[in-house]
């Protein structure tokens, strides 16, 4: 009661911007926090800068957001963050120290005038480069850049204030976590340490170098560094600039890296002591083709892995290695929690080996998708959900070609992995039958809250093999009649009304289902 009165007080305080200067003046350090708070929510960029030019507090934490469910913040508050960090710098009432914006950028596009993690990442090194020029002095020149694009963003930040009236809550943030660790040890040298997850590709790779680079009041560390379409020795330049302690993830995207490239980048990745989580994803290697050195680059690469002592996930997306998994895995002293290996060309010898190793019984997400299994993998599989029954909350096995017989021989091992919170097993060729068999097993599970299951073939136009792949399902039309599909919605509901599980949401939606993503912190 008493915490939503003062929401609501904050509310009305921070709505007006004229009577800002009497309430500055007066009010106690302990409600900055929900006045930032308010002025956030309810996209208020001007007291957000007034709010953080004299921050009263060592730190300033923005995390939080995704575990609340609160929506991203408005560009625009993002930006008067910002500027109002850099402001300040010189102002004797700030006593900020630690910035935390982790977790604050918008990748989904469905909130309107949020931003990007592209696009935070590029105004925080433009924040940088700012302050190292308003600390220094900067030439003439320089300063009247600068002085243009305070009063451009001003502009635009009263052109804002004018709608705020009619501006509903376009943005929620969620204050009062701490940096943990390292995070919140004293600051070098009077800097003001700033945490982000930074998203770099081939466009920014350069300004974020710079900004690195560039000594000044602000420094610039990294919680996850996502990086796209960069070459293994920028990465690895990129890694030496950025502070070791703290940084908890790296994922890499559609950079062909190879496995000598692959080589060359996981030894940089060990001078960070915290990191956990490495997703490697469509790098261009394929262990499929037989080149010259390439076993020995192999062994590298897993050397390079095992030097990431608290590794706990590890998504390797589309990268082509057969048989090779022990070879991997094996050479990681400590097991892992979350493995997703999509694509990966597996082996029955990897499944084998997977289904024996240290990380089986410590498995609480399991992905993959798009490895073909076959009478010959599937005992290794059902080993496999045996070991990881007492942790596994996330399992898929979309595009793995499990027929009727194969998912019927399949289902009792399911069955045993009693904390299953998400199953997804699209494009899979199962008839309705096998549908159906399918969520009577799930509907067992009582832990399960989201099945996604196969279009059954009848539901498709005729054509289809009697064995389609997933590519074959994915392209292939369905019927247009209605009623085929309306009939077997018909029969998955009598089975949960049957089981008592209206909390089992079932989808064959593969755009729009939600996949109840583990929380990485």
């Amino acid at each position: 009661m008493v915490s939503s009165l003062v929401r609501l007080c904050a509310k009305e305080v921070v709505s007006d911007h004229s009577s800002s200067p009497c309430w500055l003046s007066c009010i106690p350090r302990e409600l900055y926090q929900p006045l930032l708070e308010a002025a956030f929510a309810h996209c208020r960029p001007l007291a957000i800068g007034e709010l953080v030019q004299r921050w009263p507090e060592r730190t300033l934490s923005l995390r939080g957001r995704r575990k609340s469910g609160h929506n991203p913040p408005n560009r625009l508050c993002v930006q008067a963050l910002l500027l109002a960090v850099v402001r300040g710098l010189g102002d004797k009432r700030c006593a900020l120290q630690v910035l935390d914006l982790c977790g604050l950028h918008c990748e989904d596009g469905g909130v309107a005038d949020s931003m990007g993690g592209w696009s935070l990442t590029v105004s925080l090194c433009s924040t940088m480069l700012q302050a190292k020029g308003r600390a220094l002095g900067g030439p003439r020149r320089e300063r009247e850049r600068e002085r243009k694009r305070v009063l451009e963003t001003e502009a635009e930040r009263d052109a804002a204030a004018k709608r705020e009236r009619g501006l509903g809550a376009a943005g929620r943030t969620d204050f009062g976590g701490r940096l943990g660790g390292e995070g919140d040890s004293e600051a070098d040298g009077g800097q003001v340490r700033v945490w982000a997850d930074l998203f770099v590709n081939a466009r920014s790779w350069e300004r974020v170098r710079v900004a690195l680079t560039a000594s000044g009041p602000l420094r610039l560390h990294c919680r996850y560094l996502r990086v796209e379409e960069i070459p293994a020795s920028n990465i690895a330049a990129l890694l030496a600039l950025l502070p070791p302690r703290g940084m908890l993830g790296l994922d890499v995207r559609y950079s062909s890296l190879g496995v000598t490239g692959l080589a060359l980048l996981l030894p940089a990745l060990a001078p960070f002591p915290h990191l956990s989580s490495l997703r490697l994803h469509y790098c261009n290697l394929d262990m499929r083709r037989d080149l010259p050195g390439q076993e020995g680059a192999l062994r590298d690469m897993a050397q390079g892995l095992g030097g990431l002592r608290q590794l706990r996930r590890l998504s390797l997306t589309a990268l082509r290695l057969p048989g090779h998994l022990r070879m991997l895995l094996s050479s990681l002293s400590r097991p892992l929690e979350v493995l997703e290996l999509p694509y990966l060309s597996l082996s029955a010898a990897d499944l084998s080996y997977l289904s024996c190793s240290l990380h089986a019984s410590t498995l609480q997400c399991l992905d993959l998708s798009e490895n073909k299994l076959d009478e010959a993998s599937l005992p290794s599989l059902r080993r496999l959900l045996h070991q990881a029954s007492g942790s596994l909350a996330q399992l898929s096995l979309s595009g793995c070609g499990l027929s009727d017989s194969l998912l019927g021989a399949l289902l009792p091992s399911l069955g045993l992995c009693r904390g299953l919170r998400s199953l997804r097993l699209a494009l899979n060729p199962l008839s309705q039958a096998g549908v159906l068999s399918l969520v009577r097993a799930a509907a067992a599970i009582p832990s399960l809250h989201l099945l996604l299951y196969p279009n059954p073939l009848e539901e498709y136009q005729p054509g289809l093999p009697p064995l389609p792949s997933s590519a074959q399902l994915l392209d292939w039309p369905l019927v247009e009649e209605m009623e085929v599909r309306e009939a077997t919605q018909v029969e998955l509901e009598k089975v949960l009304v049957e089981r008592g599980r209206c909390d089992l949401l079932l989808t064959s939606d593969l755009l729009s289902y939600s996949t109840e993503l583990m929380d990485e912190d």
